[in-house]
């Protein structure tokens, strides 16, 4: 018989980060730069403290996008906070959602940064 716990191991959570940049487009290319200088240290921070993976961004209708995806998002977003902090683009804020995308009832709960 299949151990019930084992298969909500491989759910993965997620920490959805937004950052309004200064045009309705993509940002300005300043602004792309600390995002990507960003992106690289969380994707060390999440690897070093083994909770999850750095999975990327996204650019569009003036605002930055960052996706990471772990087993507990709590524990992910603990990680991510300080670099998330740093970034200087405001208004800002962070999802997280216990469960996972494919699930329209994970519970998501919003950070303002």
């Amino acid at each position: 018989m299949a151990d019930p716990d084992a298969a909500g191991n491989d759910v993965q959570h997620g920490v959805i980060a937004h950052y309004r940049l200064a045009d309705c487009g993509l940002g300005e290319p300043g602004q792309r730069q600390v995002v990507r200088r960003s992106q690289r240290l969380l994707a060390e921070a999440i690897e070093q403290a083994g909770v999850g993976e750095f999975d990327g961004n996204e650019y569009g209708g003036g605002e930055a996008v960052l996706y990471a995806y772990g087993p507990d998002a709590d524990a992910l977003f603990a990680v991510m906070a300080p670099v998330l902090n740093d970034l200087p683009f405001r208004p800002a804020y962070v999802v997280l959602r216990h469960g996972s995308v494919d699930d329209p009832l994970a519970p998501e709960h919003r950070i303002d940064l």
